[in-house]
């Protein structure tokens, strides 16, 4: 199964362009995550739609900051990205007459909603520019 790295990928990129030199282009980007543009460009269109980043044409162009690292938070990045599911986890639905999988399904329903909850609580409490300093050691 493969691992949905794009909220990684994004806080990875949106703290480059903040370091350095406040700008870069789907080129750039595209080069450092070892994508293609066109998906960097996609990933950015969420971000751009809600007041994250500001894209610019031209020989002085490319993505920059709409808002200070410290106005941007883990969870914001997540939502831009459209909510993608957490877990890879999950419950079924084969046999809904089940009381056996009513049970189990009911049991992880509830341990993964918990997990979810605590996940974006911390994702909420979390700036880009509160990932820093770690970088900067």
């Amino acid at each position: 199964m493969t691992q949905d790295s794009r909220l990684s990928r994004m806080l990875h990129m949106l703290i480059h362009i903040d370091l350095h030199d406040g700008r870069a282009t789907s080129e750039t980007i595209a080069q450092m995550l070892g994508t293609n543009p066109v998906v960097v460009r996609r990933m950015m269109a969420g971000l751009r739609k809600q007041g994250y980043v500001e894209a610019a044409r031209g020989p002085n162009g490319g993505w920059k900051l709409a808002r200070p690292l410290e106005d941007i938070t883990v969870l914001d990045v997540h939502r831009a990205l459209g909510s993608p599911s957490l877990f890879a986890l999950g419950i079924t639905a084969d046999h809904p007459n089940c009381p056996v999988e009513r049970s189990v399904n009911a049991a992880l329903s509830t341990i993964l909603d918990d997990a979810e909850t605590r996940v974006m609580s911390s994702y909420r409490n979390i700036s880009l520019a509160d990932l820093i300093p770690a970088i900067k050691r």
